[in-house]
């Protein structure tokens, strides 16, 4: 019998009679199918197997079948299966007839599934029908080649080899093989083509490729390059599953072992369970320590707690981290302070250039602490412009003492917890940051920065500010409460030292209990021997340049700081500074130079255009020069005063002042309409003039009432028809009865006034004892008038030969 007729006789079993039932013969298949598509992957023949529908889709088909008479069906793979957008062309040519072992009918349908036996390909002569259920007209093309050739037995045993290495790798694989077995004999090559296919796990259209091959050598070779793919990929998930069962048993087998050991080592009496652990890391951590009797009471109760808690339970993981902060902080223990003033000194004086006065109060600080023998707690607060020193003036004192450090900042602070703690009832609970700064530094006596206390804020989980009452209050934190420790921690022997750019937003109860020390800034020569001695040094090493390949003349440092850098800290300096190595190396490597001098001449090209120019105070009639101060340092304030016309009175206020300049300004015109005749004016001059009052730089906002003689003094310029003949800047408060009251800022005001060389300035006497207490670099070179009254300020400014005997 030839392979071409190998289908015809091939007896299957029927899985629901138990029975073998002939294969339907060439000569009774039907030229007429009813046609039904099948998802994933095709049927070949000699292939059983379910085959699941949708009743509501097919069952149509199913019931035309069954009328029919010969329970024959053609299945078709289609890929993209949907019933309501089917179209023929999605059809391929060849399919496989099955036969239907009991086909459902009536409520059967409604399960979905049937049995289906593949018996033979077909090839789609012509479509009967184009709508479900589908009607096509069908033959039936026969394999093509000799199953009697060699090279088809070769093929045979190769495949026969395949599915043998396949056997183990899979269980799968065995059960469908007796399947085959019991149904076909292993000789018939076709047949064992198709089911070697429909065994692997190949995608659908390279299955409906073998389906459509014909010739029998050809569609072996596809099936074979198949089976082996499947075999490598089995072997591959064999390895991995491998490994993995690999690792899991060694990872059990360690469990395992571990808690024999464990269990052992036990009942030798040479290991703990981790309880006993816990217990004895905590108690070993109290040894040494000087605590309160009410603290080392609640410890003990809680390491008593601990020893009778699973150590599963979750209150065993609070009451062991509760003990893990209580017992991590040092409880007495006080680190050694360096009493020598001449170190203290060396050390500010090698970390600060100028800020003497700062200084000097620092050190008298020492020198107490010195004569007494010991340090006690005390809170500085350190009040200046951004970049002028103050966090590090505070890690130097730390080191000046030989204290440990401890900084944090508490800008944007807006929830008491970090100050006091959380309730342990809360999930995730900690304690404050003063007793994590202790637990850090392992000591009760370091040096804690408290920075930008000015810029702490409030919400509805409370006030920060108010919660660092009780730290900063040298009467009440020897007995701090922190809410998670619930315990009073000393804080007694801890320094503090606060920083802030402003005193106005720190609250008043605050700011009482803290000791203020002002940083004004620096002057040029200040910051030129800051950058020769500091920035420049760091910026070479940060670059990573050696002192010979790039090196700056004074006159260029001087010209940086003059035109490009004039707020009253060094921070925009070291930027510049910085900026100018960067240019610099980029022209050592393109120029290919191994040395680099700047000078003057190399800083517009380096920087740019500089944003400021040589101050030229203005001058002209009903123009006076004032000092002011800000949060960046003091500056000089231009008053304008015009008179518009004189149709009638008026007086006009421009420049974006506030409502206490504003006052200043009403009380200056109001005092000099009142005493014009006094000042040597025209007394009809106000009555019929529109007077317009500005201050420059309209954008910037200003306030306060320093500005009042500098407003009267343009005034009575303009009123006198007389402009002020020299440089001269003035201060001061007025009143309307022409008292001249005390400002603050006096440093920072002399400070602006220097760098605009403008070396006579008027004060108020309150004031002499700020000015006189000044370093001598400041004070050098300025001559200073101080006046009780308006009429002192007149007589300075107006008439130059009665002016007091100037200070130096």
């Amino acid at each position: 019998m030839s392979e071409q007729d190998e289908s015809i006789n091939a007896e299957v079993v029927d899985p629901d009679l138990g029975a073998h039932t002939p294969a339907v013969a060439d000569d009774v298949l039907p030229d007429t199918l009813y046609l039904m598509p099948v998802p994933n992957r095709p049927f070949f023949p000699g292939q059983v197997q379910p085959v699941a529908i949708n009743p509501g889709d097919w069952g149509a088909t199913l019931d035309a079948v069954g009328k029919a008479g010969h329970s024959l069906i053609g299945l078709s793979y289609v890929d993209q299966l949907d019933p309501q957008s089917l179209d023929t062309r999605q059809f391929p040519e060849i399919g496989c007839v099955v036969r239907l072992h009991r086909p459902p009918q009536g409520e059967q349908l409604q399960h979905g599934q049937f049995l289906a036996q593949g018996v033979k390909r077909f090839r789609i002569v012509r479509w009967l029908s184009d709508t479900a259920p589908y009607l096509v007209q069908v033959e039936y093309p026969r394999s093509q080649g000799d199953k009697d050739s060699d090279e088809i037995k070769a093929y045979t045993m190769a495949l026969i080899k395949e599915i043998k290495e396949l056997l183990p790798l899979n269980p799968l694989y065995s059960e469908e093989l007796k399947q085959y077995l019991a149904n076909f004999s292993p000789t018939q090559p076709s047949l064992l083509a198709d089911f070697s296919a429909a065994l692997t796990t190949a995608s659908g259209e390279q299955l409906q490729e073998i389906l459509d091959t014909l010739p029998l050598l050809s569609r072996m070779e596809k099936v074979l390059t198949l089976l082996r793919k499947e075999r490598e990929v089995a072997e591959l998930q064999g390895q991995i599953t491998s490994q993995v069962n690999e690792k899991v048993s060694d990872q059990q087998r360690e469990f395992f072992l571990r808690e024999q050991l464990k269990i052992i080592q036990k009942e030798l009496g040479i290991s703990k369970d981790d309880r006993t652990s816990d217990a004895e890391m905590f108690e070993a951590r109290l040894a040494g320590l000087d605590m309160p009797e009410a603290a080392a009471k609640r410890i003990h109760d809680e390491l008593h707690k601990l020893s009778v808690l699973e150590t599963g339970s979750p209150e065993y993981g609070v009451t062991r981290n509760y003990l893990d902060w209580a017992t991590a902080v040092p409880w007495g223990v006080l680190s050694e302070d360096n009493l020598d003033l001449k170190h203290a000194r060396t050390v500010l004086d090698q970390h600060h250039e100028g800020l003497e006065d700062v200084k000097e109060r620092i050190l008298e600080f020492l020198a107490v602490g010195s004569f007494k023998g010991e340090i006690a707690g005390s809170i500085l607060l350190l009040v200046g412009p951004p970049g002028v020193g103050k966090t590090s003036i505070g890690r130097s004192v730390a080191d000046a003492l030989g204290r440990e450090f401890y900084r944090f900042s508490l800008g944007g602070m807006r929830d008491e917890a970090e100050i006091k703690g959380h309730r342990r009832t809360y999930i995730g609970a900690m304690p404050g940051k003063f007793v994590q700064a202790l637990k850090e530094v392992e000591v009760a006596n370091p040096v804690i920065m408290l920075d930008e206390i000015d810029k702490i804020g409030a919400s509805f989980q409370g006030d920060p500010a108010s919660a660092l009452l009780e730290v900063l209050d040298p009467e009440q934190n020897s007995e701090f409460l922190d809410h998670y420790l619930d315990l009073r921690v000393d804080l007694s022997k801890v320094l503090f030292i606060c920083t802030a750019n402003q005193l106005d937003t720190i609250p008043g109860p605050l700011l009482d209990r803290m000791e203020t020390l002002r940083l004004s800034g620096y002057v040029a020569e200040e910051k030129l021997s800051i950058a020769r001695k500091h920035l420049w040094p760091k910026q070479l090493q940060r670059h990573g340049l050696e002192g010979e390949q790039l090196k700056i003349n004074d006159a260029g440092l001087k010209y940086v700081i003059d035109s490009y850098c004039r707020e009253a800290g060094v921070r925009t300096l070291e930027k510049q500074l910085a900026r100018i190595m960067r240019k610099s190396i980029v022209r050592l490597l393109e120029e290919e130079e191994e040395k680099l001098r700047v000078g003057k001449k190399d800083i517009d090209s380096l920087l740019g255009r500089p944003p400021f120019q040589p101050d030229k105070p203005l001058r002209g009639l009903g123009v006076a020069t004032g000092l002011a101060w800000t949060s960046m340092g003091g500056a000089t304030l231009a008053i304008e005063t015009s008179q518009i016309h004189t149709l009638n009175r008026g007086f006009k206020l421009t420049g974006r002042l506030g409502e206490v300049m504003k006052e200043s300004a009403e009380i200056a015109y109001s005092y000099v309409i009142g005493h014009l005749k006094d000042y040597g004016c025209d007394l009809d001059f106000f009555d019929m003039s529109m007077v317009h009052m500005h201050v420059p730089e309209g954008a910037t906002p200003k306030d306060g009432p320093s500005a009042g003689v500098t407003m009267a003094t343009a005034l009575v310029s303009l009123a006198r028809k007389e402009r002020i003949k020299r440089p001269l800047a003035m201060t001061g408060e007025l009143t309307l009865t022409g008292q001249v009251l005390p400002v603050g800022g006096i440093r920072e005001k002399v400070i602006a006034a220097r760098r605009s060389k403008i070396m006579e300035l008027i004060l108020p006497h309150a004031n002499r004892r700020d000015f006189e207490e000044l370093p001598d670099y400041l004070r050098e070179g300025i001559n200073v008038h101080f006046a009780r009254t308006y009429r002192e300020v007149f007589e300075f400014v107006f008439h130059e030969h009665r002016r007091e005997k100037s200070l130096h």
